[in-house]
């Protein structure tokens, strides 16, 4: 195996995650890029053009590199780009033709690229690897009413049950892609991502809060989207019922300044009465979130469904304890009464009277903490890409084995 095709139609590798439509997906996708290309395999990562300031090729590591190529206007959207898959297909084609590219896999993340992969799939005769991320099934059941585009379910289950390789995260995504979506069992592989350790860990908590202004605080921290399903109006809510917050303070980071989540989650902490300890940051870079995770005492992770949960796995390398919703892959994250709390109910009782447990309890909290720190350890991306390429390997050979993890420490805590 020496060249990959990732397609990757709306996560374009090089967005900063938490801006609108990008997230955990365009961390996997860039960081199992780096990995994979570390290991001597190429890695073209298709995308659409999404910002006319963008060069067409950005090298992303030696090896890896995010390929934009034009298909429709750069600033339709996620819910837009449906109708533009044939001409991004076209686009991928000639390119590939032009270039005399040819590669042992295409790879595709969501449902959208999925359905590219399978054209490409067909046209290059060669094998193809997916992943969902999410799957609107899932979704919707967890918070009713949620829109999605209405060919989304029809097409996941096409792409479910027509590739040749199925990657998930969890035990859990395993079990609904059988028995919801009738994926084969033997083309799903389980091979869980991992964090960077290196750039998430755990620092002089004092030092952070020094360079971002914070005097004795206590402090909350939510990292994600500003949308709905992450739950965001449940810990605002938990916020409001806490029996001691003086000097508490809840950091949001993620969102776009004006966009209409943020507007709309600042009138409800008015109308809360927390306007004063809520900090709405806007996205955060990569490379500057360990300074946050290191301030916070608790990472919030209210979410009604989470295919993984990147930023509760952040939280955790840099030795933070993680409150969390008991939903998808938060429950491999998070061990329940030793890396912090998972709470059942999406309700906001429940959230904070975990919440009061920990602020009031710095030796729980630091134990807690330490806990979390250790386990972070056993995901890596380096792990991560060991297990892809033994899958994509399997794949390739024509094997029927699917790949499920080896550790412990990577099912589901109880």
């Amino acid at each position: 195996m020496k060249r990959i095709a990732v397609i990757s139609v709306h996560g374009c590798p090089v967005i900063q995650a938490g801006l609108k439509d990008a997230g955990g997906m365009n961390i996997y996708v860039l960081e199992t890029a780096r990995a994979l290309s570390s290991r001597g395999i190429q890695v073209d990562i298709f995308t659409r053009h999404h910002d006319p300031l963008d060069p067409m090729v950005v090298h992303l590591t030696p090896g890896a590199r995010a390929i934009h190529l034009p298909a429709g206007p750069p600033s339709t959207g996620k819910s837009g780009a449906y109708d533009l898959l044939p001409e991004f297909t076209r686009q991928v084609s000639g390119y590939t033709a032009a270039w005399g590219l040819e590669y042992d896999l295409v790879v595709s993340h969501y449902w959208l690229s999925g359905l590219v992969g399978i054209e490409l799939s067909e046209q290059w005769g060669v094998p193809h690897s997916t992943s969902f991320h999410t799957l609107a099934a899932v979704k919707q059941q967890a918070l009713p009413g949620e829109q999605e585009h209405p060919a989304r379910h029809e097409s996941e289950v096409k792409v479910a049950r027509s590739a040749d390789q199925v990657v998930v995260w969890t035990e859990h995504e395993c079990q609904i892609l059988r028995d919801r979506y009738g994926a084969c069992p033997k083309q799903i592989s389980i091979v869980p991502p991992g964090v960077n350790s290196e750039r998430f860990t755990p620092d002089s908590q004092s030092e952070a809060r020094a360079q971002l202004g914070l005097n004795g605080e206590k402090v909350l921290l939510y990292v994600g989207r500003l949308e709905r399903l992450k739950g965001i109006d449940t810990l605002f809510k938990a916020v409001a019922q806490l029996e001691h917050t003086d000097g508490l303070r809840l950091y949001v980071a993620g969102g776009s300044r004006g966009a209409p989540g943020m507007r709309r989650l600042l009138c409800l902490a008015r109308d809360l009465g927390i306007r004063h300890r809520v900090k709405f940051l806007g996205s955060i870079p990569q490379d500057r979130l360990n300074l946050y995770y290191n301030a916070a005492d608790i990472c919030v992770l209210p979410s009604y469904y989470e295919s993984f949960g990147f930023a509760a796995l952040e939280a955790a390398s840099c030795g933070k304890p993680v409150v969390a919703s008991r939903v998808g892959g938060l429950t491999t994250i998070v061990n329940d009464g030793v890396t912090g709390f998972l709470v059942n109910w999406r309700c906001p009782g429940p959230f904070a009277e975990r919440l009061d447990l920990l602020l009031n309890n710095d030796e729980l909290r630091h134990r807690m903490g330490r806990e979390a720190r250790l386990h972070a350890e056993t995901l890596t991306w380096e792990a991560t890409a060991d297990r892809l390429i033994h899958a994509y390997s399997l794949l390739l050979a024509g094997s029927t084995d699917a790949v499920h993890p080896p550790d412990a420490a990577l099912q589901p805590a109880t």
